[in-house]
């Protein structure tokens, strides 16, 4: 029996990066419309589970309410929201599709969250509440302050 680890990427690793390259494709140098985007979002929510939909669903309505400038694509096949150059600001990833025990919000380095010397970058999310949603918002304003 052998004591070597098994290295590599996953399986969700690798359809994610599959994702990645459907997606660049598709958006060639030009980039894809508006409307082609926001519906390869829309329909990379309509494949979650009914958890990870939900709070997914929240946040795509939030960043529209409090970062209209933002434009919605798919990155690694999950909805993500972008600036004017194209540069993803933030990003929802699906626990089901990474097999993990919660769904998470991340921040490129182009969000302006910037707090001195250390900040948070990802944030877990378990389920949606009141709170939630008031952080969540408080988060994206300040990204694209």
């Amino acid at each position: 029996m052998s004591t070597k680890k098994k290295s590599g990427f996953t399986e969700a690793e690798r359809a994610a990066m599959k994702e990645r390259i459907k997606e660049l494709k598709e958006q060639g140098r030009s980039g894809q419309k508006k409307a082609d985007n926001e519906r390869a979002v829309l329909d990379a929510i309509a494949d979650m589970p009914d958890g990870d939909r939900m709070i997914a669903e929240r946040i795509h309505a939030l960043v529209h309410d409090k970062a209209p400038g933002l434009l919605p694509k798919t990155w690694y096949g999950m909805p993500a929201y972008a600036n004017d150059d194209g540069k993803v600001i933030c990003y929802f990833q699906s626990a089901d599709r990474f097999d993990s025990r919660y769904a998470s919000l991340g921040f490129n380095d182009d969000a302006k969250l910037d707090d001195g010397p250390i900040w948070p970058v990802s944030f877990a999310i378990l389920e949606w509440k009141p709170e939630v949603e008031k952080r969540v918002g408080a988060l994206v304003e300040v990204a694209v302050s």
